[in-house]
């Protein structure tokens, strides 16, 4: 059986001859890919039905045997074994194991079957490249909108893979941006948030049709537009301090720190920039800070500052109401942040009690103004002290409103007492012009068909214009004479014109005063007759 098989080589070699001619004039029969470190089964033939003896050999520079049917001949390397009694089966492929192969079956007649075989390789690993701004601490990409990102993408393989960007955003389809052997590089000049998304690096053996990808979620993060707004405001169903800071319009949120000013000391941290404080934790004036920071900058972060402060109140102290009126008292809140709970009560046995809308109270609020109308007034109900309290986190403020019921007042009276007052005095006026201003002439016409009881006559007389007149001649003459006389002259005599005013009071009595007209006319015709008698003595 050695001698057999030391025998077998140069049947081999001129059986190989022969294939070989055969396979330059017709080809090959089937085209097998073997990836590296893998088995493979290389098939004689697509044929079906019962099968002869079957030897494989290898066709490189000179024909080499590899196995045969024959158990008695031993196979070329133990990773070489028959198959279904005619197929080649081999073992952790090698790259070297590329080549031509021929399978040759004995069977009633003789038959070749020719199997290329090509080795591949890979893509094994494939390396990715994003130069982003940064990375999240579970490995995700981000870079800051409107940055340049580049991309870029390899791996190996035999024979050289095909490498190509793909992208998918949320929501939508696979874009493709393009492929390149070995190799695939490009560039986002201006990242913008619809650029966000999952980028895969696709990295292909063209023979094998073996597949590696890598795919990596970059996120496109930008800061907020605007400042961060802080505002103080009670929590709901306690008198705590609830500070609360937004700043909007980023992504992903920003992060708060909340600080004492002056000093900086740290309040709290918090992602939804909510922050509790406590009644201990405040005082009137304090100044609390919020400093949001974001990941992609400004990298001192952004401000705002609430200051606290208690209110203040501001009411009249007194009111009144009449009995089965209503009356309204008013308070008014100022200064308080944030904003105070206004509330009423009655300062009775019980100044706890809180006043509650009814038909009787009616409570309205309007910003930090308040207002309580008490309907139907009763002295015994409603008279008395009234509280308005106003309260935040801060401080509370009270203010008391004393409320005084009385009895309605008598309109009528009041209104007939001043016109009295206002007629009496309108007579007493009257009574004085008339004392102090007694030139008055009260005409005859006035007192037709009316009763002439007590009446005041005022006369003057119609003679004095001429007696004054006829003095003015005198004196005159009296000059021209004195010029002419010269020391001579003796002692001159003036005249005198007398003017009488007879004033009358007649009380009830026409007659009366007829002769308190006629007594006036006496006395002028008298002192004329005197003036007459003086002209004529002698000098």
């Amino acid at each position: 059986m050695a001698a057999g098989a030391r025998a077998c080589p140069p049947r081999v070699l001129v059986c190989l001859g022969v294939l070989l001619a055969r396979w330059v004039a017709a080809g090959f029969e089937a085209l097998v890919i073997g990836e590296v470190h893998e088995n493979i089964t290389l098939r004689c033939g697509n044929v079906s039905g019962p099968r002869g003896p079957v030897t494989w050999y290898r066709n490189d520079s000179e024909p080499v045997f590899l196995l045969s049917s024959n158990s008695s001949i031993p196979p070329a390397e133990p990773r070489f074994s028959l198959a279904n009694a005619s197929s080649l089966h081999i073992k952790v492929l090698r790259p070297q194991d590329e080549g031509n192969y021929t399978c040759r079956e004995v069977l009633n007649e003789t038959r070749w079957f020719r199997v290329w075989l090509q080795m591949a390789r890979g893509p094994y690993e494939v390396e990715v490249n994003i130069s982003s701004t940064g990375a999240l601490p579970n490995g995700t990409l981000y870079a800051a909108k409107g940055s340049q990102v580049d991309f870029s993408c390899n791996s190996s393989s035999r024979p050289p893979p095909m490498v190509e960007w793909q992208f998918q955003a949320p929501d939508s389809s696979t874009e493709t941006f393009g492929n390149n052997l070995t190799a695939s590089c490009f560039s986002l000049l201006l990242m913008s948030q619809n650029l966000q998304g999952n980028y895969t690096c696709l990295a292909t053996n063209m023979r094998s049709r073996r597949q590696r990808k890598v795919t990596t979620e970059l996120l496109v993060y930008f800061p907020p537009p605007s400042a961060p707004q802080c505002w103080a405001e009670m929590s709901q169903g306690s008198l705590m301090l609830q500070l609360t800071c937004r700043w909007d319009g980023g992504y992903p949120d920003p992060d708060f720190l909340w600080t004492e000013e002056p000093g900086g000391v740290v309040v709290g941290m918090s992602k939804l920039g909510v922050k509790m404080l406590n009644q201990s934790q405040l005082s009137d004036g304090k100044k609390f800070k919020c400093v949001g920071s974001h990941i992609v900058g400004p990298e001192l972060g952004a401000s705002c500052v609430v200051q606290i402060r208690s209110p203040s109140l501001l009411s009249e102290p007194m009111k009144t109401c009449f009995v089965g009126g209503n009356v309204t008292l008013t308070c008014q809140v100022s200064g308080a942040y944030p904003l105070a709970k206004i509330l009423w009560l009655r300062n009775l046995t019980q100044p706890e009690v809180v006043i509650r809308p009814n038909g009787h109270y009616l409570i309205t609020q309007d910003g930090q103004s308040s207002t309580l109308t008490i309907r139907n007034c009763s002295q015994v109900v409603d008279e008395g002290y009234y509280v308005c309290r106003a309260e935040n986190p801060v401080g509370v403020r009270e203010v008391d409103i004393w409320l005084s019921v009385k009895e309605p007042l008598n309109i009528g009276g009041i209104v007939g007492t001043i016109v009295s007052l206002l007629l009496l005095g309108l007579a007493i006026i009257s009574g004085l012009l008339l004392y102090y201003s007694p030139v008055f002439c009260w005409k005859g016409n006035t007192f037709r068909g009316q009763d002439m009881g007590d009446v005041m006559v005022l006369v003057d007389s119609e003679e004095e214009e001429e007696v004054e007149e006829e003095n003015a001649a005198e004196e005159e003459e009296e000059e021209e004479e004195e010029a002419n006389e010269g020391e001579e002259s003796p002692e001159e005599i003036p005249k005198h014109g007398h003017i009488h005013r007879v004033t009358a009071l007649v009380n009830g009595n026409v007659d009366w005063m007829a002769n308190g007209l006629q007594a006036l006319q006496d006395n002028s015709s008298e002192e004329q007759s005197d003036i007459i008698q003086e002209e004529d003595r002698p000098v």
